[in-house]
């Protein structure tokens, strides 16, 4: 059987403040799940239109297509130029999941929620030429999944290849998150065994890892199993995780003698009204400050996400953020417009107070304003957070949050790292054009591995 899968490029990718290296960072790793379920005798070409042109001219069995909210109209559109030549199309997705209405339209078959337990039945009835319009996944297990296909990735356009998920979802459930009615219906949160993800792990060439687990502390058990066989690997890795994770004893510290050197934090907001208000009540009462001090003194980097917009927020919001950030040495930062996708909690309170302003999916890519905030216009809200990202990323901005820091390698890897990030952009560029981003994660593992010696590692806490 000849099949083609298919990530097709966000529609942003038209705005002037595109910028290609976010999306030449990690490979389609769902599409190359779903692939393992194919026999040795299946044909697939996996193309991801973010690093490479389409070749849409071919005449395959089966068209797989992974939606997301801000490439869906070019996924519908790509679904229609192959089901009008008679070419069967398969759709699914946080996209699909969410608003399979819509998506009907333009798909053969429709795969609602993930696919470990239901690809493998859509396979059977396919071949067997009954299959359904509709799969909704219900058994949640990754146990005795076979491992993604890695052979499908073009890994040379990538600058991280070594991405890898070895957890599903998420234990909380925050009002604006995208991924619960994705999760609807099953388990919202599991995990491999310890033993499939070693071997995973064990597989991957180099030294560099990037963990794309939504949470990757989610449970406690598992990453201290983890990341105690990790320890003497000799790898650098990336990931992200809650603050209240890291104010736990124990798996912070585990996790950076085991390579931890960079995490993602959620911090969201500094307002605690606002994070009742979004039901991220794993955040209330938590101490930022000290959270940071944590990491801080075990080595690792903070990527700090920070959204705009809600409802207790004013035009005082935009620098007190950056403010805050800046003073705390936060290395990255990264920020959006707060976004009601469809089918969330979020979305479904501003429409019923008639606030949804714009159902142009094109614009639900967290940097447009599609509701009408409660404290700011909409052109405040954007321009703020505009003048928040050039505020963080000022060279004066980057030395005064290097500044924080008690050491000159610390300082330097600082400056190395939020300057390479933001001010490197026509490196990058360049780069990929040629494609050779991937010459580039050589100075990326060593700017992770200059750390110095993390602390002792105590007994992980029961939570």
């Amino acid at each position: 059987m000849q099949v083609k899968m298919i990530l097709p490029a966000l529609t942003e990718a038209k705005s002037p403040f595109w910028r290609p290296i976010k999306y030449h960072l990690f490979p389609p790793l769902g599409l190359a799940t779903i692939a393992s379920h194919f026999g040795p005798d299946d044909d697939i070409d996996l193309q991801d239109e973010h690093v490479e042109p389409l070749d849409l001219d071919d005449d395959p069995d089966l068209v797989v297509i992974q939606v997301y909210i801000t490439n869906a109209y070019r996924a519908y559109a790509i679904a229609d130029q192959y089901r009008d030549r008679g070419v069967y199309v398969v759709l699914g997705g946080l996209h699909v999941t969410a608003l399979p209405e819509e998506a009907r339209a333009h798909a053969d078959t429709l795969f609602l929620g993930p696919g470990e337990d239901t690809w493998p039945v859509f396979l059977r009835d396919f071949r067997a030429g009954a299959p359904q319009p509709r799969y909704r996944s219900r058994e949640r297990s990754l146990v005795g999944v076979p491992p993604l296909r890695r052979d499908l990735i073009k890994r040379h356009l990538y600058l991280v290849p070594n991405s890898l998920v070895v957890s599903r979802g998420c234990p909380h459930h925050c009002d604006f998150c995208y991924k619960d009615a994705f999760y609807a219906g099953g388990k919202s949160f599991y995990t491999q065994t310890v033993d499939a993800a070693l071997a995973e792990i064990d597989q991957l060439p180099g030294r560099h890892l990037y963990f794309l687990d939504d949470h990757l502390f989610g449970n406690a058990a598992f990453a201290s199993e983890l990341f105690a066989g990790m320890k003497g690997m000799g790898r650098v890795w990336q990931a992200a995780a809650t603050v209240t994770s890291i104010l736990k004893p124990g798996l912070l510290e585990q996790a950076a003698a085991a390579g931890l050197r960079s995490l993602f934090v959620g911090f969201e907001t500094l307002n605690s009204e606002n994070l009742r208000e979004q039901n991220k009540y794993h955040n209330l009462n938590r101490d930022y400050t000290a959270a940071v001090q944590r990491l801080r003194d075990a080595g690792v980097m903070i990527n700090g996400s920070f959204v705009f917009g809600m409802d207790s927020d004013d035009e005082t919001v935009f620098s007190r953020t950056v403010d805050w950030a800046v003073s705390q040495g936060i290395e990255t930062a990264t920020f959006h417009i707060m976004t009601p996708y469809p089918s969330t909690p979020l979305y479904e309170r501003l429409q019923a107070q008639g606030r949804i302003t714009s159902t142009h999916w094109d614009h639900y890519d967290t940097r447009h304003v599609v509701y009408q905030p409660m404290r700011l216009s909409p052109a405040a809200l954007e321009a703020g957070y505009w003048q928040a990202y050039r505020d963080f990323y000022r060279w004066e901005a980057i030395f005064r949050g290097a500044s924080v820091k008690s050491t000159w390698p610390d300082r330097l890897r600082h400056i190395a790292y939020a300057g390479g990030w933001k001010k490197c952009e026509p490196i990058w560029d360049l780069l990929i054009r040629a494609k050779q981003v991937n010459r580039l994660l050589p100075a990326l593992e060593q700017v992770l591995a200059s750390f110095g010696e993390p602390p002792p590692v105590t007994r992980v806490a029961e939570f």
